[in-house]
């Protein structure tokens, strides 16, 4: 296919979910002129990402050559290199030899009597020199796919002109369906520097943004775990098992595995029904077990699972377990398709034999409920008793659905009555991070309770849910207060949350406070010890972002004997305020091994929403202290957790936002920051609002962008202020909006800025604050030409800040003095060495490109005073004379407010003099000048 015409768009990388890596490899190769083979099981996704990748590559390529061969085909000789060159016969056969001519004219179009063994030489030589042809007019681009059911003359033709094309403007980019690690055969048929990309399965947040692009977005996040577990992280069988639930009239019930699709049954069971019948129960058995054994099929009554289990293996069923003697089902999908065909019966004697075999009380309760029809008490009992190890043990998704279990088998008039079985469940699911789930039974509860005892601990759990989308169910509120009545517990629960919406939806810091110390108080009155440790917790935590004096003895009362072992280590209980008192307080040794302790501890007990937060508190802790590459490495992971759980996504994303801005990648950054403005703004979350506006306010600064940063960090001055928040050390936003408030020229407001929050620091002793401050002042100080000043400053905040291990703000304070002292005549060319040296101990490396980047524009610069154009650069000879000046000034590291008010211009002249120069020079950005400068590539 000739590209001597407009294609419609193809496919489009970004819309492929999870393939990032593959694409990166791929591209990188083909942009080298070499080619890929993608490779990976059917259903993996290798034939979207082939198409996407074509529809790239093809529109800088002159022609295209494609072919997808089929089983059905696959013996019909030279059918492939019909598809390829059949299109381009024309084209290219008067540049062939007659012989080879007539050969590829008889393989083609099947008249004559061409063969291998025939026309061997002939034809493969014509294939080769036809594809030297298409590639002296233009580059060529063959697209395979499917190379397992090429037919062998196609094979061979193809390989031997692949091996032969050395430089030759001639990329294949192939696909072949691999079910291990074996592909090298396959890469005969490609040139010999082919890349192999093999393409991996998805993780469950990518199978969850897959299914909800595909109109599957209702399915609980349980069930999209489910879906993930069984698919294997395949798109194309979590798909289809997406589309079987949704037509599915009734969902499974807890503890029941997915129905599986006819279209996915049909690949595995043909192997099944080579299976002897006996063989066949014995793997019913074990597709029923959590991690079958040959003991535990033993136990369970099969008396040949060894050689029945050996059968299975034979036809790929079942594959070896590199970890111990368990049995493992080559694919889940084996798993789940077996136990789907089985009729009821048969599951259920397969569960009554494992529920005394199993060695493990959970597993024994689970399989004795999935044997049992009908309400049984005693079984409940025992699933009861079993969901209680489970949460003892720290597996709260386990327990949850242990506790459904026992609520289906609890009779109506049991004590405990099956709707307490189901609101603990409830519970245990918010706890596992499973809110969809909690959110549906709760509300179920609902439609039926009657006791308000019930009716509130279900209203609980619905607002619970909600996480920071709290004003999503401000409905609730008024309905669990008459529910409550004037009983002083329930009273506590619903002011507990009242607080917290206060907090959350107004932004109302002060009036939150009163909330929760009210809650406190009917806690204590009714005796429930639980919830006056929560309130306490978040009245000491909005006491200290208040900047209230009665913050350490709420904090101290807080954490008074005796204690409820979970809320201790709950994200939002004492030991978390502890956390945020000791960060605002410059102790961040203190601060990490506290966060590092009450990590340990929620991870012991498998409280997913604590885990989110309390790794998220470490990469703050490390951030501070500019550990940037730990930072930044627990921020990813904290972000890859909410995301799969789907809670607390967008405060991952800021803590992210500003991990990327100091060790990784500031466009990055700066995306992941609109992503948590964006949640916050749509959860109507004004608490995380501001701290998502000072993260993007401070990529923007790390950009180089004084004004996006000025415009940010000023909303967030406005929504601290609306909500009473005081303490500079909450979001230490207040140095970076000076800081781009001096480099704009607005030297009045970073004034204003720094003595305010000078103020609220002096009289809270924040230390670090006043450091940075102080650094802010220097550079208004230097602005108005006080140097010596300024240097005095710098070097006190630098000294400071290092002696409370902040070391990031230690680094950036050297950064500052270094480009201050460089503007003065005369000063040692050397003294960026200090802040990079700093810079890379803490693997700050968008900083360390800054510093790099000033260094050289210090190196280039030529003569005491850039200004005169006879000390400009060679590369800027071209150049007007104002143009000449403000590029030489960029090549000091100049702001533009800084050359307007040197050369007495305008700032908007000094932006149109740069467009001038970036297109006279052929570069985009003001760094390239600098590169320009010192010699180096744009």
């Amino acid at each position: 296919m000739r590209r001597d015409f407009t294609e419609p768009a193809g496919p489009r990388s970004d819309l492929v979910i999870g393939r990032e890596a593959p694409f990166g490899a791929a591209r990188e190769q083909l942009a080298r002129g070499g080619s890929v083979l993608l490779h990976g099981p059917a259903g993996i996704g290798k034939s979207t990402v082939l198409r996407t990748l074509a529809a790239e590559y093809a529109r800088t390529t002159r022609t295209v050559l494609r072919c997808s061969a089929t089983e059905s085909e696959s013996h019909l000789p030279f059918l492939a290199l019909a598809d390829l060159l059949g299109p381009v016969l024309d084209e290219v056969s008067g540049a062939l030899p007659a012989a080879q001519r007539t050969a590829l004219e008889s393989a083609l179009t099947g008249r004559g009597e061409s063969t291998l063994q025939r026309d061997g030489l002939a034809l493969r030589l014509a294939v080769l020199s036809a594809l030297r042809a298409l590639a002296a007019e233009g580059p060529v681009l063959v697209v395979a796919d499917d190379l397992q059911w090429l037919d062998p003359a196609s094979t061979e033709l193809l390989g031997f002109a692949a091996r032969r094309l050395g430089d030759t403007p001639v990329r294949l980019l192939c696909a072949v369906r691999t079910d291990d690690q074996e592909y090298d055969r396959h890469l005969r048929v490609c040139p010999p520097d082919t890349r192999a990309v093999r393409l991996e399965p998805l993780t469950r947040a990518q199978v969850s943004t897959l299914l909800g692009r595909r109109g599957f977005s209702g399915l609980p996040r349980s069930t999209v775990r489910d879906i993930h577990r069984t698919s294997g992280g395949n798109p194309l069988f979590a798909l289809e098992l997406g589309r079987a639930l949704a037509e599915s009239p009734t969902p499974p019930r807890p503890g029941e595995p997915l129905p599986v699709p006819t279209s996915l049954r049909a690949l595995v069971l043909k192997r099944l029904e080579m299976l002897s019948e006996e063989a066949r129960r014995t793997l019913l058995v074990a597709s029923a077990g959590a991690r079958p054994t040959p003991a535990l099929l033993h136990a369970a009554g099969r008396v040949d699972a060894e050689a029945e289990t050996a059968q299975a293996a034979e036809l790929g069923l079942l594959a070896s377990d590199p970890e111990g003697p368990a049995l493992r089902f080559a694919h889940p999908l084996i798993s789940a398709a077996l136990y789907a065909e089985a009729p009821a019966p048969e599951r259920r004697a397969a569960h009554a034999a494992l529920s005394t075999a199993a060695s493990d009380p959970i597993e024994r309760a689970r399989h004795l409920a999935l044997a049992t029809t009908g309400t049984d008490p005693e079984v409940a009992a025992r699933l009861a008793q079993a969901a209680a190890l489970a949460r003892d043990r720290g597996a709260p998704s386990v327990a949850a659905s242990l506790g459904l279990l026992a609520a289906r088998h609890t009779p109506a008039d049991g004590g405990p009555g099956p709707d307490e079985r189901r609101l603990q469940a409830a519970e245990d699911a918010i706890t596992a991070g499973e809110v969809d789930l909690a959110r549906d039974v709760a509300r179920e509860v609902l439609t039926r309770a009657t006791e308000p005892g019930e009716r509130v601990r279900a209203w609980m759990v619905v607002i619970e849910a909600a996480g920071q989308a709290i004003g999503d169910v401000d409905a609730v509120f008024p309905q669990a207060l008459a529910d409550a009545g004037d009983d002083p517990r329930l009273l506590a629960l619903v002011h507990y949350q009242l607080a917290w919406r206060d907090l959350v939806v107004q932004g109302d810091f002060a009036q939150g406070r009163e909330e929760a110390a009210h809650a406190a108080r009917l806690a204590a009155r009714a005796g429930d010890r639980t919830t006056e440790l929560l309130a306490l917790a978040f009245q000491a935590q909005a006491e200290t972002l208040m900047g209230h004096p009665d913050a350490p003895v709420t904090i101290e009362r807080a954490l008074q004997e005796p204690q409820d072992p979970r809320v201790a280590c709950h994200h939002n209980g004492a030991g978390s305020s502890r956390f945020r008192w000791l960060v605002m307080n410059d102790r961040l040794a203190e601060a990490r091994s506290t966060a590092t302790a009450l990590l340990r501890e929620v991870r012991r007990r498998g409280m997913a929403e604590s885990e989110v937060h309390y790794l998220r508190f470490l990469s703050e802790t490390e951030l501070h202290a500019g550990h940037c590459g730990r930072a930044l490495e627990l921020a990813r992971e904290s972000l890859t957790l909410a995301r799969d759980a789907g809670i607390g996504e967008g405060a991952g994303a800021m803590q992210a936002a500003l991990a990327e801005a100091a060790g990784g990648d500031v466009e990055r950054a700066l995306s992941l920051a609109r992503e948590a403005v964006r949640r916050a703004e749509e959860d109507g979350d004004a608490v995380y609002l501001s701290r998502a506006l000072a993260a993007l306010g401070h990529a923007h600064l790390v950009a180089d962008d004084a004004h996006a940063a000025v415009e940010a960090l000023r909303r967030v001055r406005a929504l601290e202020a609306g909500a009473g928040i005081t303490d500079p050390a909450r979001g230490r936003w207040q140095g970076d909006l000076a800081e781009a408030l001096v480099r704009t020229g607005q030297p009045a407001e970073a004034q204003e800025v720094i003595e305010v929050t000078r103020a609220h620091a002096l009289r809270l002793g924040r230390g670090s604050v006043l450091a940075v401050l102080d650094r802010s002042e220097a550079r208004l100080r230097a602005a108005r030409g006080e140097h010596r000043a300024a240097v005095t400053r710098l070097v006190s905040a630098r000294d400071r800040l290092a002696g409370l291990g902040f070391g990031l703000e230690e680094a950036r304070t050297a950064f500052a003095l270094a480009r201050l002292r460089a503007q003065r005549p005369g000063s040692e060319s050397g003294s960026y060495d200090e802040a990079a040296r700093l810079f890379r101990r803490c693997r700050a490396l968008p900083w360390l490109r800054r510093v790099e980047a000033a260094a050289a524009a210090r190196t280039a610069a030529a003569g005491p005073d850039p200004v005169r154009p006879a000390g400009a650069p060679d590369c800027l000879t071209g150049l007007a004379s104002m143009e000449r000046q403000v590029a030489s000034l960029v090549m000091e590291g100049s702001t533009n407010r800084e050359i307007a008010a040197r050369l007495f211009v305008s700032v908007k002249t000094v932006e149109a003099t740069l467009t001038r120069v970036y297109r006279k020079l052929g570069i985009r950005s003001r760094v390239d000048i600098v590169r320009l400068a010192a010699g180096g590539k744009t």
